[in-house]
């Protein structure tokens, strides 16, 4: 029979190696999430910016299911033995930690609390309190590229059973739906309507992709798998903006799908029988509407002095074109970083990153690393911690910890983000909303 001590050496001493280690890991992985949310608090990116997980520490049993399914960096971390949102500022709602999770301790919400987000009121299918009028996509709250698909398509197919239900007499100068918006929601409800065989026009008053078209060069796009109309599955993972677009083109070669571009829709009007959309080109009389707009519909200005300059422009669409200019981008989030990195590449270019927070936590960890990067050597001049006050034909005013400063200028290119299309939103008679926490779509097989 062997000894005590030999037990003790064989099988206590490992386990009990395994134990502290695993503890001393558990412990540190606590401090650093925990580090990590306070410094989101502190800078101010404590809230999440549309659909996000809201988890409840009664069901989540720390089993980390929900870390390991999230596609971004550092969103979701174990703080002690409870899944939490330690960089919420950067969730994007995929709602895969929600399916991830064995325990069902996840689910997903509009809004905070703390910060509501405004929203139009929906019934079923996205009907607004507008009869007829729908909304799709990412003015709804569902910003993913497949999660507007999703939506774009479920609209469609609402309308389509609506329109079967209750037939109107044949009018030939009448469409079926009006597709306001060519995203991914508006492309997919257009696809909808094609293989519902309705009578349908697709606006929108850029161009293909949506405001994807205006990201930087080279920026990369994830997208989760869906199902489009007519096409059928979509399963692109991580993909450029080039790719992404490229891909959007091919359906609509493959599909026959003709949107139509460059024409924007001005109002909305009632007539004896529906709507009429009246846009910069023409007017369509329809049976119903479907707005697949984005939430950015009026980009968010900084209201200080020389803001309407032909200068200042709100955002990037060929970097190329600044080439031996001196140019300011504004903002601390991802769309402004990568704005200013795009253009900092471009030959002959002066970039200076205006932000008014302390860090740039909002950016991505690797945008943050490119600009460490590029600032070390010279080609792009960050200015943290500051705010544009006032902006002259040759140059910026611009407030600093150390005191005002005037910066030498060419263009200005301020990413600071959208606001609600209230106003237009409002001229139609479509109510909103406030969520705080409000449940968000189950779209769970």
């Amino acid at each position: 029979m062997q000894s005590t001590p030999i037990l003790i050496a064989v099988y206590v001493l490992p386990l009990l190696t395994a134990s502290l280690g695993w503890a001393w890991h558990h412990g540190a992985r606590s401090r650093r999430n925990r580090a990590t949310l306070a410094r989101n608090r502190a800078a101010g990116l404590a809230e999440p910016p549309a659909l996000h997980p809201r988890i409840d520490p009664a069901r989540c049993i720390g089993c980390g299911a929900c870390v390991r399914a999230c596609p971004e960096a550092d969103v979701i971390g174990l703080i002690g033995r409870t899944a939490t949102l330690i960089a919420p500022w950067a969730c994007v709602g995929h709602g895969v930690c929600r399916d991830a999770c064995p325990t069902q301790a996840i689910s997903l919400v509009f809004g905070t609390t703390t910060q509501g987000l405004v929203v139009p009121v929906l019934g079923p299918g996205g009907e607004t309190s507008v009869a007829g009028v729908y909304v799709a996509g990412e003015l709804g709250g569902q910003a993913l590229i497949a999660n507007a698909i999703d939506q774009g398509r479920a609209t469609i197919d609402h309308i389509a059973a609506a329109l079967r239900a209750d037939p109107a007499p044949a009018d030939e100068g009448r469409y079926d739906v009006v597709i306001v918006g060519c995203g991914p929601a508006g492309l997919s409800a257009a696809l909808g309507a094609m293989g519902h065989g309705l009578r349908h026009v697709a606006l929108d008053q850029a161009s293909l992709g949506g405001s994807i078209a205006h990201y930087p060069r080279g920026k990369l796009v994830m997208t989760a798998r869906a199902h489009l109309p007519v096409f059928g599955p979509v399963q692109l993972g991580t993909i450029s903006k080039e790719g992404l677009l490229a891909f959007w083109q091919g359906v609509l070669d493959q599909t026959g799908l003709a949107p139509r571009f460059g024409e924007r829709v001005d109002r909305i009007e009632r007539d004896a029988d529906g709507f009429v959309v009246v846009s910069d080109q023409a007017r369509y009389r329809t049976r119903r509407i479907v707005l697949a707009l984005g939430r950015g519909g009026s980009p968010r200005r900084l209201n200080i002095p020389g803001e309407d300059l032909a200068k200042v422009v709100y955002r990037l669409t060929d970097p190329g074109q600044y080439a031996g200019q001196r140019v300011m981008v504004v903002g601390s989030g991802d769309s402004a970083v990568e704005a200013a990195l795009a253009v900092a590449r471009v030959a002959g270019t002066t970039v200076t990153l205006v932000h008014r927070a302390r860090d740039l936590a909002r950016a991505s960890a690797d945008n943050r690393a490119a600009v460490r990067a590029l600032a070390s050597t010279g080609g792009l001049r960050v200015l943290p911690a500051a705010r544009p006050t006032a902006i002259a034909p040759a140059s910026v005013t611009v407030t600093t910890p150390d005191g005002p400063m005037a910066i030498p200028n060419d263009t200005v290119i301020i990413c600071a983000g959208g606001t609600i299309p209230r106003d237009w939103l409002a001229q139609i008679g479509i109510a909103l909303e406030t969520r705080h926490g409000h449940p968000g779509p189950d779209n769970r097989a």
